[in-house]
C-alpha cells in the first residue's frame, strides 16, 4: 500500500500523528522508526528557525513556551518555501489570534518588527544615493522625490515596540514607556537596524513611497502632525543608506 504525498506530510508535521501504514525504508521494510526520527529532526530544526527569527519573542515568553508555541505554529501554518528564510511570515497573525496570549498585546507587533528587521536583511541591494545629494536649495528639496531602498523597512503600531525591541537587546537600555511608536529600519551596510521615526514620520514615508514630492508628503503630514521633524526623518533615511535616488522636478516658467 502506497502512503499519498497529503498523508505523509500531515504526519511529518504532527508528531501526535500516528505514522503512516505502508510506509516502508530501502529494505522493503516498515520505516516506523525512522520516520520518528525524521520527523522530529525536522520539528526542531523548524522549532530552532522559529528561535533565530524571534529572538526578543523568544526572550519575552522564554525558550520553553517558544518551544510550544512553535510546535503548534508548526501545525497550522507549515513551511510553504524551502527557504526557512520565509518561515514564520505568519506568525505575528498567529499570535495575535492566541487566546492565551491576550494580555500580552505588544506581542503582534514585536513579531512584526522582528520579522521586518529579517526582510531587510535578505532584500535586494541598492545603491545608496551620495551623502550630499540633498544639499540643494530648499526650494529644490521640496520638489524633490526620493527613490527608496528595497531594504527600507517601515511599521506603524499602538505599542512601544521600539522601546522594547532596544530594552531585550541592549544592556543599559530604558525601560518601555507605554506609548505609541513608529519604527523605520534601514540597513546602511549588511545589517539591519531599527530607528525610532518621530511622530508623523511613518505617514510622511509613505507619502514618498506613494510617488509625492518631499514638499507635498510634508503638507499632508504636517497637517495631522504639525510638530513633524522633516530634518531629522530626513537625516534617518540619508544616514541609513534608504535613499537611492533624488530627482528634482522644477517647475515651468
Amino acid at each position: 500500500m502506497s502512503v499519498s504525498q497529503t498523508t505523509f506530510h500531515s504526519a511529518l508535521l504532527d508528531p501526535t500523528a500516528a505514522i503512516p501504514e505502508g510506509l516502508l525504508d530501502a529494505a522493503e521494510q516498515p520505516a516506523g522508526r525512522r520516520f520518528s526520527v525524521y520527523r522530529n529532526n525536522v520539528a526542531v530544526s523548524l522549532t530552532e528557525a522559529m528561535h533565530q527569527a524571534f529572538p526578543v519573542i523568544t526572550k519575552l515568553l522564554g525558550p520553553q513556551n517558544m518551544d510550544g508555541l512553535a510546535g503548534i505554529f508548526l501545525r497550522k501554518h507549515p513551511p510553504s518555501s524551502p527557504l526557512m528564510m520565509f518561515y514564520g511570515e505568519d506568525f505575528p497573525g498567529f499570535l495575535a489570534g492566541m487566546e492565551q496570549l491576550s494580555h500580552l498585546g505588544y506581542l503582534p507587533d514585536v513579531a512584526r518588527l522582528e520579522l521586518a528587521l529579517r526582510r531587510s536583511y535578505h532584500a535586494a541591494d541598492s545603491q545608496a544615493a551620495p551623502s550630499d545629494a540633498l544639499a540643494i536649495p530648499p526650494e529644490d528639496i521640496m520638489q524633490a522625490r526620493l527613490g527608496l531602498a528595497p531594504s527600507m523597512q517601515v511599521l506603524q503600531s499602538d505599542w512601544p515596540i521600539y522601546s522594547i525591541w532596544r530594552f531585550n537587546t541592549e544592556d543599559g537600555a530604558p525601560k518601555p514607556a507605554a506609548e505609541a511608536e513608529d519604527v523605520l529600519i534601514t540597513r546602511p551596510e549588511y545589517d539591519p537596524a531599527p530607528h525610532l521615526l518621530p511622530e508623523g514620520g511613518a505617514h510622511w514615508i509613505a507619502g514618498l513611497q506613494a510617488g509625492q514630492t518631499i514638499g507635498s508628503a510634508f503638507e499632508k503630514t504636517a497637517a495631522a502632525s504639525p510638530e513633524f521633524d522633516l530634518g531629522a526623518t530626513l537625516a534617518l533615511l540619508l544616514q541609513g543608506g534608504a535613499i537611492t535616488s533624488v530627482t528634482i522636478e522644477r517647475l515651468a516658467t
